[in-house]
């Protein structure tokens, strides 16, 4: 691929990143079903999500950044602010209220502190098509593959996938409904 093919195609993900991140904007119901394969169990948990879009160069983008130690010319693109609450389905407790904001530059997300891993999370993704995105990431031996697909204005699914070793150890399905 030639230098401008290069720039051609880096335009149209950032404009596709930018496009679904701003169309995620909002409050979400978050229904979510866990498949643990090995022994079969199941657990059912409802999130709300608030996701506030990012433009380039704001304060939590430019943190974000320097967190993952970027180089000081690369700026992240665009990016969310995501706070969620966690109530379970099955037992109706309710877990802590956490957040994060996610950052994108070229095909790669970065993400913020908040999840209960030891080290900072960066993802690869791409675009299936301009409403499905795909992204992967690899932790502690395990990769994580995920899919998040907007359906219509109010609705987007999302499936992930955990495998460790070549085999597949946990199945998550999300059905997000916006709220506001």
């Amino acid at each position: 691929m030639n230098q401008n093919n290069k720039g051609i195609a880096s335009q149209e993900q950032e404009s596709l990143i930018k496009n679904f991140l701003q169309e995620s904007n909002g409050e979400w119901c978050s229904q979510r079903r866990y498949y643990a394969l090995p022994n079969g169990k199941i657990r059912e948990i409802t999130k709300t999500v608030t996701m506030r879009f990012l433009e380039q160069g704001t304060p939590e983008l430019i943190d974000l950044a320097k967190l993952h130690e970027l180089d000081e010319s690369a700026q992240l693109t665009c990016g969310s602010y995501v706070e969620w609450n966690t109530v379970d389905s099955e037992t109706g407790d309710q877990g802590s209220k956490r957040w994060t904001v996610l950052g994108s530059l070229g095909t790669t997300m970065y993400f913020g502190r908040n999840f209960p891993v030891p080290k900072l999370v960066v993802a690869e993704y791409y675009f299936r098509d301009p409403k499905t995105i795909y992204l992967w990431t690899e932790e502690n031996g395990a990769l994580f593959e995920e899919e998040l697909k907007m359906i219509g204005k109010k609705y987007r699914t999302r499936q992930t996938v955990i495998s460790r070793g070549g085999e597949q150890q946990m199945i998550a399905q999300y059905l997000e409904k916006i709220i506001q």
